[in-house]
C-alpha cells in the first residue's frame, strides 16, 4: 500500500483534547516511520446558542478561529515532539467533521483520531464521527485508544483479526505492510462462535472436523502473504468462541489491531456488530478499520 501512495499524506483530526494530542503523537510516528507529511486538520463547525449574535460580539468570528488554530499550533509542537523532522501541515476548516475528514481520506495514507474528544471531533465513540469514516472513508482508519508506544524500539506485535472472506485481503494487506514497517510479528486470529449451536447438536458436531476447516480457510486467507513479506513472522490463532474476546486477548500485548470493515463469519458486519464496539470500547491499543476499496484504491 504505501509504496504505491508516493507522498500521501497522514491526516490526523485535532480538536484540543488530550485525546487528540495522543493521536497526533501516534500519527506523527507513523508519518515519520512512512516518510509522508502529517497534516493536521481542525474541523469544527460554528457553535449553536440560544442567545442573539450581538452577545457574542462582532470579533467572535476571528476569536473562534484564532482559538482553533491555537489547538493545531498545540498539536503540532506534540508532533515534533513525538517525530523530530517530520512536515507538518495544518489547516482549520469550518464546517463538520465527517464530510471534512471524508473529503481529506480521499487524498490520504490514513486518517487517525482520538477515542474521545471535545470541540470538532466531538465524543468520537458516542458520535457518529468513526463509525462513519470507516464507512464512507477513502482509506484506512485508526482510532487511537490509550497511552500507544511511539518509541521505535516497541516490540509488541501487530495483531490481525481474519474473518474468512475474501474481502478481508485488504485488512491482511495493512496488517502485514504495518508489522513489516515496525519489524515485528504478525498474530493472525480467526474466530468462529459456536454459542448459536444448540447444546443437543452441538454434542453432536465433529468439533475437530469444524477446527480443521476453519484451521484451512485462515491458511487460504494468509497463502501468499508469507512469500510477499518474508520478515514478518507469522504466529496463527485459532479460537472458538467469541472473536471480540479473543481480539482484545490478544491486543493487550499488541501495539495494533487490525480488522475490516466487512465480512463474513467470525467477523461480520464489523460496524454494525459487537466486535468492532468491544474494540473501540474496549481495546488497550489503537485499532485500524480497513476497507475493501481500500487495496484498489491505494494502487491506482
Amino acid at each position: 500500500m504505501m509504496q504505491h501512495q508516493a507522498r500521501r499524506p497522514i491526516v490526523a483530526g485535532v480538536d484540543g483534547s488530550e485525546s487528540a494530542l495522543v493521536a497526533v503523537r501516534w500519527a506523527a510516528a507513523e508519518a515519520c516511520r512512512r516518510e509522508v507529511p502529517l497534516r493536521l486538520v481542525n474541523a469544527c463547525p460554528w457553535p449553536k446558542h440560544h442567545f442573539g449574535p450581538e452577545a457574542l460580539g462582532l470579533d467572535y468570528p476571528h476569536a473562534f478561529v484564532r482559538a482553533a488554530r491555537e489547538q493545531l499550533a498545540s498539536a503540532a509542537d506534540a508532533a515534533i515532539q513525538a517525530a523530530p523532522g517530520i512536515e507538518v501541515q495544518q489547516q482549520v476548516i469550518v464546517s463538520y467533521p465527517v464530510p471534512v475528514l471524508v473529503a481529506e481520506s480521499e487524498r490520504a495514507q490514513l486518517v487517525v483520531l482520538g477515542d474521545r474528544g471535545l470541540g470538532g471531533v466531538t465524543g468520537l465513540l458516542i458520535g457518529s464521527v468513526a463509525v462513519a469514516l470507516a464507512a464512507e472513508g477513502a482509506c484506512p482508519v485508526v482510532v487511537v485508544r490509550g497511552e500507544p508506544a511511539v518509541a521505535a524500539e516497541s516490540r509488541l506485535p501487530v495483531v490481525l483479526g481474519v474473518d474468512g472472506s475474501p474481502t478481508s485481503e485488504a485488512a491482511i494487506a495493512f496488517a502485514f505492510e504495518a508489522a513489516e514497517a515496525r519489524g515485528v510479528p504478525l498474530v493472525a486470529l480467526l474466530s468462529w462462535r459456536d454459542d448459536p449451536v444448540d447444546p443437543t447438536i452441538s454434542a453432536l458436531l465433529g468439533w475437530d472436523t469444524v477446527e480443521d476447516s476453519q484451521r484451512q480457510l485462515l491458511a487460504e486467507r494468509l497463502a501468499g502473504w508469507g512469500e510477499k513479506y518474508p520478515d514478518v513472522a507469522v504466529r496463527r490463532v485459532l479460537t472458538r468462541g467469541s472473536p471480540a474476546r479473543h481480539l482484545l486477548d490478544e491486543a493487550k500485548q499488541a501495539q495494533l489491531v487490525v480488522v475490516g470493515s466487512r465480512g463474513r463469519g467470525s467477523l461480520t458486519g464489523l460496524l454494525l456488530g459487537s466486535v468492532s464496539h468491544s474494540l473501540l470500547h474496549h481495546a488497550p491499543c489503537p485499532v485500524a478499520i480497513v476497507r475493501p476499496q481500500v487495496a484498489e484504491a491505494a494502487d491506482r
